[in-house]
């Protein structure tokens, strides 16, 4: 254990770079790119996403409403040769104060999923006895309200598996990146630790890369894992319906490797 909490330290200060300055919410990132001019770090983002600064007019950052995979959207018009030219990137921002945590990246009614992804009726029906939507019948097992995948037919988990192998980058695009005018093209990871924070910024492919590699499997656990993300029942909620909504989740700090 003291060495992997040795190896995840020498990893995030591999990976990252140092701001000194305190990240509370996402405003704080909003105000950096719209100070561009003169705030260092803000220049520092700029530059990983490939702009020079010297050809850089104005920076105008906004937070994006609503449900989507982007939580800020920053305009960049940049002056080459004396044509202007306009981009959009959209960042997605988490926030982390726990290396060893994990961070929610979707959660919905199983039937949104089914729509998204044109899951079949058969793996419809073994994801809605997982989050427990369907009432299990048979007995003994962990939790009463729901089955574990790996409490269900060894046939039914390679169903599952199957399913998403076959539709694996559909999957973690739609899970990671989005789809529309507002879907990720950045993520900005910042990790606050000891007192002080530390940030990676990744194109979404590289974080698709990142998170989608690796196999499919049913864990020990009798959940999915993708990869490096997660699927789990959501939980909690006081047992109201929401509990029953399947969610997936990431490690954001893997972005520092």
């Amino acid at each position: 254990m003291k060495n992997k909490k040795k190896n995840l330290k020498e990893m995030i200060a591999l990976g990252s770079k140092t701001a000194k300055a305190g990240f509370s919410n996402e405003q704080d990132v909003i105000d950096r790119f719209n100070n561009w001019e003169s705030d260092k770090i803000a220049q520092e983002w700029l530059a990983e996403m490939s702009y020079k600064i010297d050809d850089i007019e104005y920076v105008k950052a906004s937070k994006v409403r609503g449900q989507y995979k982007a939580d800020i959207q920053v305009r960049i018009t940049i002056v080459i040769k004396l044509k202007s030219q306009e981009d959009v990137q959209n960042l997605q921002v988490k926030l982390v104060s726990n290396p060893q945590g994990f961070n929610q990246i979707d959660k919905r009614k199983i039937d949104k999923y089914v729509e998204l992804w044109n899951i079949p009726k058969d793996i419809t029906q073994i994801l809605k006895l997982f989050t427990g939507e369907i009432k299990p019948t048979k007995k003994d097992l962990r939790d009463s309200r729901r089955m574990f995948l790996d409490e269900m037919d060894q046939s039914d988990q390679d169903k599952l598996v199957k399913f998403v192998k076959e539709n694996k980058i559909l999957i973690v695009s739609d899970l990671l990146k989005g789809r529309g005018e507002f879907s990720a093209d950045w993520t900005l990871v910042v990790l606050k630790l000891n007192g002080e924070s530390k940030w990676v910024l990744k194109s979404i492919n590289h974080v698709m890369n990142v998170f989608g590699s690796g196999d499919i499997r049913i864990t020990r656990e009798g959940s999915l894992k993708i990869g490096k993300i997660g699927m789990q029942r959501k939980g909690g909620d006081g047992g109201r319906e929401s509990a029953k909504m399947l969610q997936f989740k990431i490690n954001p700090v893997e972005l520092f490797k």
